[in-house]
């Protein structure tokens, strides 16, 4: 496969689940002003701006800022219509890769999200782009062979997913300034599973570490990291008997393990300085992936022979 052929299809996973885990981060926010009246509304956006997005912030945002630059911005590519804009021109630059259906439906996404139009944030809105990510999903498992173009494609998904998850664990580990975590599960999808596998108990303790470490929850922080790591693997058999050679999978097999083998209250003392562990593993997974597999330098063509 071509390596940007390859490239693309890693960022279509990334970009697509970036909009589903955008769009759930910003859910949270809008949650959290519902259920607390008295919430500090410039502090709680700031925070999820600064802490939870790594985005600078003169301390005097609102919602609807939060609108502005993580669903409407374009030119963000961590806002919902920037990650909309770039999986659809990625997907356009592997057309003959990707499935029809699959290249029909970003495609659709983007005109549907685009005539839209720029205005108050909804439950409306965040809750189209949860639906249409997981329809986009859905399509790329039933209709393309899971080759290695599928891998490079769900390699994308599992790093951003991991990612997401871990900025929103993070996000309900600030106690005071942070949302419920029952609001938190909800916004990751995990409520109805959480329910049943911890027969309703819900104490923050066992949220977390269900959203962290529960290895059936495909939203959580382990789960996705051994989906990648699989990913990885399939790419890239490992030949030798001795090490892993692959960086990528180094990276992400000693964050995982890390967190696997750890005692749950240890993680759980310090959970913001853990979840930012994983995603620094992440970024570095993914420079990682990107040396190892795209075109670093830029792309060769041919010239005319001067005499």
């Amino acid at each position: 496969m071509l390596s940007r052929i390859a490239e693309s299809l890693f960022w279509i996973g990334r970009y697509v689940e970036r909009a589903d885990g955008t769009a759930r981060i910003v859910d949270v926010l809008r949650l959290q002003l519902l259920e607390d009246p008295g919430a500090d509304e410039h502090q709680t956006a700031a925070t999820v701006l600064s802490s939870v997005m790594g985005m600078p912030t003169d301390g005097e945002a609102t919602f609807a800022t939060v609108g502005d630059l993580l669903v409407f911005d374009r030119g963000n590519p961590s806002s919902i219509s920037g990650a909309w804009h770039a999986a659809r021109e990625n997907a356009r630059r592997t057309r003959e890769t990707l499935s029809t259906e699959l290249w029909e439906t970003i495609n659709t996404t983007w005109h549907r999200w685009r005539s839209m139009g720029r205005h108050a944030v909804t439950e409306r809105h965040l809750s189209w782009v949860r639906e249409r990510a997981a329809l986009v999903n859905g399509i790329a498992d039933s209709t393309m062979s899971h080759d290695d173009a599928w891998d490079f494609l769900v390699l994308g998904r599992a790093l951003e997913r991991a990612d997401m998850t871990a900025r929103l664990v993070a996000n309900g580990g600030l106690h005071s300034r942070g949302p419920s975590w029952s609001t938190v599960l909800s916004s990751c999808g995990a409520a109805q599973a959480f329910t049943r596998s911890q027969r309703g108990l819900l104490t923050d303790h066992r949220a977390a570490a269900f959203l962290v470490l529960d290895r059936e929850f495909p939203r959580s922080v382990c789960f996705a990291l051994a989906e990648a790591e699989r990913r990885l693997m399939a790419l890239s058999p490992e030949a030798a008997r001795i090490g892993v050679s692959d960086e990528a999978r180094r990276q992400l097999g000693r964050i995982r393990t890390s967190l696997e083998y750890r005692s749950t209250s240890e993680i759980l003392a310090d959970l913001p300085a853990q979840m930012l562990r994983v995603q620094a593993a992440i970024t570095a997974a993914s420079e990682a992936i990107a040396a190892k597999y795209f075109q670093a330098g830029p792309v060769l063509s041919w010239t005319e022979e001067l005499v």
